[in-house]
């Protein structure tokens, strides 16, 4: 589990990370209740497609979509772990140094 706040408002957010059941059972309708319209139309376009199969990629990718539009919305991680976290799902973030914990 992942948690990000946003630098503004505060407001609190937490992303699974890895496989998301939710969209293997319910395909576009996760990625549009969580807020990212694009991606629910190239969920949609793709489950057209390729008749259905395409259902069987979306949910090994789509918690790292959100992560990904979660900081392009201001979003922060709310601690070093969860920085850490992000960091390793290897989407173009890194950790700041002034935001590593000091060595004792």
């Amino acid at each position: 589990m992942i948690r990000m706040k946003h630098s503004l408002n505060g407001l609190t957010v937490e992303v699974k990370s890895g496989f998301s059941w939710t969209t293997f059972f319910f395909g576009t309708f996760v990625p549009l209740f969580r807020g990212m319209y694009g991606y629910a139309g190239i969920v949609f376009l793709c489950s057209l497609c390729t008749f259905g199969f395409s259902g069987f990629y979306f949910p090994f990718v789509i918690n790292k979509a959100q992560v990904k539009s979660l900081l392009e919305k201001g979003y922060k991680p709310a601690s070093y772990e969860d920085a850490r976290n992000v960091e390793a799902l290897k989407i173009g973030y890194t950790i700041e140094e002034s935001a590593a914990p000091m060595a004792a």
